[in-house]
């Protein structure tokens, strides 16, 4: 049986996470962070360790942005086939409610109307990015990634040849965060897309980013991919805002999908120390 949800709760829920995601550091995160400051001995990089997670204390308690850019707002939703609105469709209800979580909540708009031609900003963070899956079911989860600019400008994509094989998606990698340096504020989360096709692993690796900090992947050899990943990353020295640390990355997480037999499409994004997230399901 179909299930009726209003539109007006969906704009609601999607406004309360715009003030969510802003202010409350995922539990996840911080505990990363914390492991972090624990980790580092020198003076310079525990010192910034110690600021994120006094900043994070701040922002929760004052409700307050843990950081100056509150992103392009970025949703992941699964919309299950059952369910029905009222009036208008999920994407006006979440257009609506981003809309009004930023201007409640004072966050910065950051979003042109136009990349190239008429870059004048559209006053209320719209229109955000919605990657919308259907599910069977009769509940919407809806959760919000903020993207900042710092680390978004820092994503890569490279089309591999399939002979370049295991090292060289570790090299791409690699090379990618040294390269990105302190442009993504780090220590970083990197998620990486292997296979399916240019945009798909984009997709991926942005999603990559929503796993549990640290979480295993549940594929052995993706697993010791991703470890072997982070120990190469943490070697380059770039450490916390790239002046040189024990910790350049929290975790790497990857996700794949089968590829065309004549390709390997990889990419990689980064979330900065304020890995921002929030969810609900209705």
């Amino acid at each position: 049986m179909p299930r009726t949800i209003e539109f007006d709760r969906i704009a609601e829920a999607v406004t309360a996470l715009c003030g969510q995601a802003a202010c409350d550091l995922p539990a996840d995160v911080r505990k990363a962070l914390q492991k972090g400051l624990e980790t580092e001995n020198a003076e310079t990089p525990k010192d910034f360790f110690a600021q994120y997670l006094e900043n994070a204390d701040i922002a929760q308690k004052e409700r307050l942005p843990i950081c100056q850019d509150t992103g392009f707002a970025v949703y992941f939703v699964e919309l299950g086939t059952d369910v029905v609105l009222d009036k208008g469709d999920i994407y006006e209800a979440i257009t609506a409610g981003t809309s009004a979580g930023y201007k409640k909540f004072y966050l910065r708009k950051s979003i042109v109307a136009d990349p190239l031609f008429d870059r004048k900003n559209t006053t209320d963070n719209t229109p955000p990015v919605i990657h919308l899956t259907l599910v069977p079911g009769d509940k919407v989860k809806i959760v919000l990634a903020p993207k900042g600019g710092g680390s978004e400008n820092m994503g890569a994509v490279k089309m591999l040849k399939p002979s370049d094989g295991r090292q060289g998606v570790i090299d791409f990698v690699v090379n990618a965060v040294r390269t990105a340096g302190g442009n993504p504020c780090p220590p970083t989360i990197v998620g990486i897309g292997i296979g399916g096709t240019m945009e798909k692993a984009a997709y991926m690796a942005k999603h990559a980013l929503l796993r549990e900090v640290g979480s295993v992947n549940p594929d052995p050899r993706y697993a010791e991919l991703e470890k072997e990943i982070l120990e190469k990353i943490n070697a380059t020295g770039v450490g916390p805002q790239g002046l040189g640390g024990k910790v350049t990355s929290l975790a790497v997480h990857i996700e794949h999908h089968p590829c065309h037999c004549a390709s390997l499409p990889v990419a990689m994004n980064l979330n900065c120390h304020a890995a921002r997230h929030a969810e609900v399901t209705l």
